[in-house]
């Protein structure tokens, strides 16, 4: 597996990572736990050293199964997780940033993760009653204790990004980017580029659209699955944006790819100190996944695909309104 560092800040990762969520949290009824740590420790194998999760997956179960998994592997991978929610009786009762806080969930993070220091500590959404000097100087303390190794933030603004940075420097932004959403390409890429921070990209598949297995006709099981909520996963939206799907597959007909393979590579050509983090509950996904780290694509094909896409008017939004107010900030 071909590595890559995150900015300048010297952690090193393999090109992809692995989204652990989906494993125990929010893609319907949860897979079973030893099917999924034999999962992760596959992964290990397979050579991915960035593993991401966060207290509020479960809450509380999808560290507990990371931790549990990779114990053995101390030395070899790098785990991130999350703080930022209060997590009361098994779910989320909203943001909570304080600074007390952070260092409580870093200690009960620690003790689920199996480990005696985070490798990379996200603030998981913003909170809006916590200025984000306060966030960073707090995992700054907690850097100098040696008990978080590198800081992250998920879903901000240039703005945040800057703020944050001038009192503890970070080392990676995390964000939803796919060729289903660009919108980092704007301002968060060309800020990360600056500062020398690196972007670590989730739902790089569009939350599985991209792989080609959603269609129209799709079921999403139970009321774990939040994909039934959002509005690009509509039976209109959905059939609409087939056309991206069907383009992907032209594409990976000429490099003898699969869709995901295809998606994944265009995210990883963006910036050498990009990582994405496809998840999956399954061995095989994951194995084609990985493969994508090997395709390159020409300067043409790489132009002829940009321009495609550039045609197409993708339906539906990413959040319900609702949802948007918590990330951007």
């Amino acid at each position: 597996m071909q590595t890559r560092k995150l900015g300048k800040s010297g952690l090193e990762v393999s090109a992809l990572g692995l989204g652990c969520m989906g494993m125990s949290y929010h893609r319907g009824p949860a897979p079973d736990r030893n099917a999924m740590i034999a999962l992760l420790r596959k992964a290990v194998e397979f050579g991915v050293t960035l593993f991401d999760t966060a207290e509020v997956y479960g809450p509380f179960i999808n560290e507990e199964l990371v931790g549990d998994a990779l114990s053995p592997f101390h030395k070899e991978v790098a785990i991130a997780t999350k703080f930022g929610f209060n997590c009361e009786a098994g779910k989320s009762t909203g943001l909570n940033s304080r600074p007390e806080h952070i260092r409580q969930v870093a200690e009960e993070s620690l003790k689920r993760l199996k480990r005696d220091c985070i490798d990379l500590f996200y603030q998981h959404r913003i909170d809006p009653n916590v200025p984000i000097e306060d966030v960073a100087g707090t995992v700054k303390e907690l850097i100098r204790q040696g008990k978080v190794k590198h800081f992250g933030l998920c879903e901000v603004s240039e703005e945040t990004i800057r703020r944050a940075h001038a009192v503890q420097a970070l080392t990676a932004v995390q964000s939803e980017f796919s060729l289903m959403w660009r919108e980092p390409e704007a301002e968060i890429l060309p800020t990360l580029e600056e500062l020398g921070i690196g972007f670590v990209a989730y739902s790089p598949l569009g939350r599985g659209y991209l792989s080609g297995t959603l269609n129209e006709h799709t079921k999403f099981e139970g009321s774990n699955d939040n994909r039934a909520d959002l509005p690009r996963f509509t039976v209109e939206a959905m059939k609409a944006n087939q056309i991206l799907v069907d383009l992907l597959i032209e594409f990976g007909q000429r490099k003898v790819a699969t869709t995901s393979q295809i998606a994944l590579a265009w995210v990883l050509a963006q910036k050498p100190w990009v990582v994405p983090i496809p998840g999956t509950t399954k061995v095989a996904r994951m194995e084609e996944n990985l493969k994508s780290a090997e395709l390159e694509f020409t300067p043409e094909e790489r132009r002829d695909l940009d321009l495609a896409v550039s045609k197409i008017k993708l339906q539906g939004d990413r959040y319900s309104t609702d949802q948007q107010k918590q990330v951007g900030k």
